[in-house]
């Protein structure tokens, strides 16, 4: 029999005895459509969550930073940002000492610049300053509102220098389209998603980044700051459901490997975490930084996004497969959900690869304008960080699929069983019998459409 005919056989056989079914259904599912289990299997999730999330809490506690992030040491201890609108701008030629510059592509431009300023000691004045110049510069225009440095010690006769333009109301207007694409398709789901991207920037913000740079251990302030994110925004965004544990069990399980795999990645590459100019940077000012813990920290925070999406995405298919058919036993619906995960990792790896390189792309311009060898390209430091990033966090996305498939199956497949044999005179083996009509199928052979 084929796997179509197995399922509408299923299907008639349970439409034709509607108050048998209805019984087993209602019995299943909660009035909310969450998937009831046993008190064993609800008691085995809270006995490994409960401590997850307690020592996560205690961590937490111990790990928060004493003191306030330090200021770089090379900037003025009275250097001071402040903001103002461009009124008009007055470029002129430059000295020939000026424009004799030794690479023809850098233009170099002179003439100052007409600034009302809206703030800082100074506020509501006009200053004049030079004209922003050199790679990477601002080109300012009248109108324009610009950030300025005020530096009062400076030796020339402008403290005041343009280092940037307000970027401000045009952030927070893309904020505001974003959040209200979200709330209009997600509705109160979609609110709570933004509260819980809400609470990640708060940990990241609030404790990971000043925890490192307190010189906490950096791996283990990412480990802890995932568990918190995943812990808070999955419960937050999907509620308090049995799905929802075993996808925060699925992702801490995923989470656990990916770590454990970077740390050895990262190691026998031989990889220190220094390689960019930021980096560099970094390590040169701050340095109580672990670098190569920051390197892990970065591929854990890194991995953790998509782990939890795939491992939701899983728990969400096996508990829709338990629902539409109660009488599926764990390895079916294994099957059944491990089908629909193949298909969401093969579009999900690109999506990974595209998006490391699309962040890797000014250094991939850089690797290919040197005409180096292929290899020598691929093990530069710079570029064996992406692909160990890539690599690795490809890999833990892969474990996620069967792992949260595996455990969602054994606990919704275990809760469909028992609930659909509850019934006195209903029995459910490969063929399923309900008030005296047998539905014949064969194991293994359920195909979600």
């Amino acid at each position: 029999m084929s796997d179509d005919t197995d399922t509408d056989t299923a299907t008639d056989a349970g439409r034709g005895h509607g108050h048998a079914h209805s019984h087993v259904h209602s019995h299943v599912h909660a009035e909310d459509g969450r998937v009831q289990v046993s008190p064993r299997a609800r008691r085995a999730g809270l006995a490994v969550l409960v401590p997850a999330a307690v020592l996560t809490l205690v961590a937490l506690v111990w790990l928060w930073p004493r003191g306030s992030v330090a200021a770089e040491p090379n900037q003025p201890a009275d250097a001071q940002r402040v903001a103002g609108a461009v009124l008009s701008v007055h470029p002129t030629p430059c000295p020939p000492a000026a424009s004799a510059v030794p690479t023809p592509s850098v233009v170099v431009t002179c003439g100052t610049v007409q600034v009302k300023l809206s703030d800082g000691p100074d506020a509501g004045k006009e200053v004049t300053t030079g004209m922003p110049g050199g790679p990477g510069a601002p080109v300012v225009k009248a109108g324009d509102r610009v950030i300025l440095m005020y530096l009062p010690d400076s030796p020339s006769d402008q403290p005041y220098q343009i280092i940037d333009h307000q970027r401000g109301r045009q952030l927070w207007v893309l904020a505001f389209a974003f959040a209200a694409a979200i709330i209009a398709f997600g509705r109160w789901r979609g609110l709570r998603a933004l509260a819980g991207l809400a609470v990640s920037f708060a940990v990241l913000l609030l404790f990971v980044v000043p925890a490192i740079l307190d010189g906490r251990p950096p791996l283990l302030v990412a480990i802890v700051g995932a568990a918190a994110i995943m812990l808070t925004v999955l419960y937050l965004t999907h509620g308090f459901t049995v799905t929802t544990s075993v996808a925060v069990l699925g992702t801490l399980a995923s989470l656990t490997l990916t770590g454990i795999l970077a740390a050895v990645a990262t190691g026998a590459a031989q990889l220190t975490g220094v390689s960019g100019e930021e980096t560099t940077y970094l390590n040169i000012t701050y340095q109580n930084v672990n670098m190569r813990g920051l390197l892990l920290a970065g591929i854990l925070i890194g991995a953790l996004g998509v782990l939890d999406d795939v491992a939701v995405t899983q728990a969400a298919t096996v508990a829709e497969l338990a629902q539409a058919n109660p009488a599926l036993r764990a390895r079916q619906l294994y099957r059944a959900a491990a089908r629909v995960g193949r298909a969401h990792i093969a579009s999900v790896i690109n999506t990974i690869i595209l998006a490391y390189a699309g962040a890797s792309l000014p250094l991939l311009l850089l690797l290919a304008a040197g005409n180096r060898p292929l290899d020598e390209v691929l093990t530069n430091p710079n570029l064996a960080e992406e692909i160990v990033r890539s690599v690795v966090g490809t890999i833990g996305l892969i474990a996620a699929v069967p792992i949260t498939t595996a455990l969602a199956a054994m606990v919704l497949g275990a809760a469909s069983r028992a609930v659909t044999t509850r019934r006195p005179g209903t029995t459910t083996t490969a063929g399923t019998t309900t008030a005296g009509t047998t539905a014949t199928r064969t194991p293994g052979t359920f195909r979600p459409t």
